[in-house]
């Protein structure tokens, strides 16, 4: 057995191991100011990115979490592996072969199980792949042509085939030094009567990567009717492959869902395939089971979910009711995203893979582009099945979509689906709908409660939060604007008492000079139970800009705010216009439009300069 690895060998991987580039590769970093990158942790389950990463100094820490420590700890942790194994895993990805004390280097039969299955699979990987191109894979080549795939698109995704043999696959893997225990437990292999056999016969194989890259499974398709198994087989969980934490196209699609802030979540592996060249790059999908809470995990740490009128996580479905049906499904976990989810249907039943056949690449682009928001979707899609010509139809679809609008965390948003629903079902009743909604929800409360979680912060809070930390730490950014903003404006009770302290301090003209001055002015006049806490956290977070932008930042701040207090605007006199009859009370009807045009007007202009920073 070899040695400890020696220790100029462990200094040169983490020379070569560049800790941003290698962290980067299962989340998305952005610059914190001062040479530091922050991301959403991948430790531990957070709102809000409290992870940084100092690539000067090659060290990561979480605020959260208090996980700490340099590149190779990082992939200890990850990887769930010993140190000597994520030395040796950093080594590989470097291209360091690597010298072990005691004698020379020695390749390991026992350097690590997680590198030994990822060895198999990515020999596995390229097995499939060379046997698409051979005469026994006729029925493969033809079952993505008829989806409009070609060899480089093919060749692009890893698609591959199973030999429709009990053990050809096994014996490649043996011949080329893998036991049969490893290709049993990573999910290649089987046990057979007579020893282990393919997993996979005679069907069409996709590679399943994990962000890094590294292949960790298998999607496989049946070609043959002869094939009495599943229409889609997988891999089964195993040291590298957990279904619930799988997102199939994520090594390809990470960097774009980063860029674009968004993510497409689609059914199935054509459809992935579909999506990418057609011009979405960020679509996804899971393997063999629903979408939960682990794969959200694992996108909101690429799309960095905390961004107040950014990000969006776009569901696709088929039209019809089992479509419907696995959007419902979605909706249950929308509000664990911070970002704004919608979902996208396409009315004539067509998945995105059958979609691009029949109608080219811009009918997919389309199809993205027309998404609608889920809860919206939800709402109308459960009205649907009411006949709304009768009132007994309309009571119903109104106790049936009243949960759904009583779940709404967000109680701007809330009210705001409570008038839509409201002018959908044509009650024209707004107190009777917020009456049903607000008994939906004491039903709600009264029923057994699993253990509370932590709930996502309403965008709109954010920006109090944001615009707050600016007052305090940097008051000259804000200037009057701040000073005239109404008092209600702000709406969380942390954020309503901290403005009261900074109006009695005298707003931020008072403390134009910011710095320490300004902060012991506000703490004077924090007389209210946690009042003076309040002012001492804000005077530390950090503020979510650089520093360079900071002026532009602020700016922004005060229109996003503004652009709330605008939206609270529309939907009362949108709410009062639909009191109105157009015809005899025509009058007032112009005018409350007129009002209504201006203002929509000045929301456009505020969201712009908003989506400026």
């Amino acid at each position: 057995m070899a040695g400890r690895i020696r220790d100029v060998d462990i200094a040169l991987v983490r020379e070569r191991s560049p800790i941003a580039d290698v962290i980067g590769e299962h989340i998305q970093l952005r610059n914190a100011g001062g040479g530091n990158l922050k991301g959403l942790c991948p430790f531990h389950d957070e709102k809000s990115p409290s992870f940084n990463v100092t690539p000067e100094r090659g060290m990561f820490f979480c605020f959260g979490c208090s996980e700490g420590g340099d590149v190779i700890t990082f992939v200890e942790k990850i990887e769930h592996l010993s140190f000597g194994e994520a030395v040796e895993r950093l080594a590989q990805r470097a291209g360091i072969q690597l010298q072990y004390e005691q004698g020379g280097y020695v390749p390991r039969r026992d350097h690590g199980e997680r590198a030994r299955l990822i060895e198999a699979h990515k020999a596995a990987a390229e097995f499939y792949a060379e046997k698409l191109f051979g005469p026994d894979a006729a029925a493969g080549r033809r079952f993505l042509s008829e989806r409009g795939f070609e060899r480089a698109d093919a060749e692009m995704f890893g698609v591959g085939y199973a030999p429709a043999e009990w053990e050809a696959l096994t014996r490649h893997l043996l011949g080329r030094g893998f036991t049969a225990e490893e290709l049993v437990k990573g999910g290649l292999a089987k046990e057979g009567r007579r020893g282990p056999m393919d997993r996979f016969r005679g069907r069409l194989i996709w590679p399943i990567r994990d962000a890094t890259g590294d292949v960790i499974g298998f999607g496989a398709r049946k070609l043959l009717d002869s094939d009495d198994g599943p229409k889609y087989l997988n891999t089964p969980d195993s040291p590298l492959y957990k279904k619930s934490q799988v997102l199939y196209g994520i090594d390809l699609a990470k960097r774009e869902i980063s860029k674009r802030s968004q993510a497409v979540i689609v059914e199935g592996y054509t459809d992935v395939m579909a999506c990418h060249l057609a011009g979405v790059p960020t679509a996804v999908a899971t393997c063999g089971t629903s979408f939960g809470e682990e794969h959200i995990k694992i996108l909101r740490r690429f799309l960095l979910d905390q961004a107040e009128f950014r990000g969006e996580v776009i569901f696709t479905f088929d039209g019809d009711a089992a479509g419907q049906k696995a959007a419902l499904r979605a909706f249950a976990d929308e509000q664990k995203f911070v970002t704004q989810t919608y979902v996208a249907v396409q009315g004539d039943g067509l998945d995105p893979c059958d979609l691009r056949v029949k109608q080219g690449d811009a009918a997919v682009r389309d199809l993205i582009a027309s998404r609608e928001p889920l809860f919206q979707f939800a709402i109308r899609s459960t009205i649907s099945r009411y006949d709304l010509r009768s009132n007994e139809g309309k009571i119903a679809a109104l106790d049936a979509a009243a949960p759904i609008v009583a779940g709404i965390k967000d109680v701007g948003l809330r009210k705001r689906y409570a008038i839509d629903l409201d002018r959908w079902l044509g009650f024209m009743d707004e107190r009777f709908v917020m009456q049903r909604i607000a008994e939906a929800a004491g039903a709600q409360q009264g029923r057994p409660q699993r253990a509370p979680k932590a709930a996502p912060v309403d965008p709109s809070v954010r920006v109090e939060g944001e615009l707050l930390k600016l007052a305090v730490q940097r008051p000259a950014l804000l200037g009057p604007r701040f000073d005239a903003l109404d008092p209600q404006a702000f709406t969380a009770p942390d954020h309503v008492l901290l403005h009261k302290v900074i109006v009695a301090a005298g707003g931020v003209a008072a403390g134009a000079y910011g710095g320490r001055e300004w902060v012991d002015l506000l703490l004077e006049h924090a007389h209210e139970e946690g009042a003076r806490a309040l002012v001492t956290r804000f005077a530390v977070e950090p503020i979510q800009a650089d520093a360079h932008a900071e002026e532009r930042y602020a700016g922004a701040m005060l229109a996003a705010i503004e652009a709330i207090a605008v939206d609270r605007a529309i939907a009362q006199v949108k709410s009062r216009i639909q009191r109105l009859n157009p015809v005899e009370e025509q009058q007032e009807y112009n005018k409350l439009f007129g009002e209504l045009v201006a203002l929509e007007q000045q929301r456009r202009v505020l969201r712009d300069r908003a989506a400026g920073s």
